[in-house]
């Protein structure tokens, strides 16, 4: 199995990039908080890999740390809980969102996340609330990689969340609360706030 991999980052969206190494191209899919953490392309990249076969199915899922690698696998280990869906689960809520929510039985918040119901939000806080004691917080502050600013950021920011599964409506209105809160244009703090706006119109 595939459990690290180094190498020239040959594209990049925020659900997946492919990776150059030994002159092979591999497809990995990773969460928004990894993409965040990616340099340019055509840099060099190195990321913790979980390899998922199933049957004739094998597919390679990427972290940039350890910590998001573990509580990915914690995920999967939820019943009805597959790597989509935990990738999803870790884009849709920061991690200092989402263990607190987990420890503290916060169904509402992680029924936010496209893909998680209520029957699923009740498994996860049921089977995981008392098993992320090793999942550690990174420390506040770490530097992010810049990410290039595209020409259409705002259509890229949309299909981004669109893929990330929220509904067309609620992400444009997302992105134009954040528009107009004053956010300069940059890809990733567009898509930062856009995801903490979809998030917050649970508690409001």
């Amino acid at each position: 199995m595939i459990a690290h991999l180094r190498g020239k980052l040959l594209s990049k969206r925020p659900n997946r990039v492919v990776i150059e190494a030994g002159g092979v191209g591999y497809e990995v899919f990773i969460p928004v908080s990894t993409f965040y953490d990616l340099g340019e392309v055509a840099t060099e990249v190195s990321l913790q890999i979980y390899s998922y076969v199933r049957q004739e199915s094998f597919s390679l899922y990427g972290f940039r740390t350890e910590r998001e690698k573990n509580l990915f696998e914690k995920l999967l280990s939820v019943s009805g809980v597959g790597p989509k869906l935990a990738v999803t689960i870790l884009s849709g809520l920061e991690v200092e969102v989402l263990i607190p929510a987990l420890r503290n039985g916060e169904v509402a918040t992680l029924v936010h996340v496209p893909g998680v119901g209520r029957k699923t939000a009740e498994r996860l806080v049921l089977e995981l609330k008392d098993k992320l004691a090793d999942v550690v917080p990174e420390p506040v502050g770490r530097q992010q990689a810049p990410v290039a600013k595209p020409e259409t950021v705002e259509d890229e920011v949309l299909s981004a969340l669109i893929n990330l599964g929220y509904a067309r409506p609620a992400a444009e209105n997302a992105l134009g609360d954040v528009r107009a809160q004053g956010a300069d244009g940059d890809f990733e703090e567009l898509l930062r706030g856009s995801l903490r706006l979809l998030a917050r119109k649970f508690f409001s």
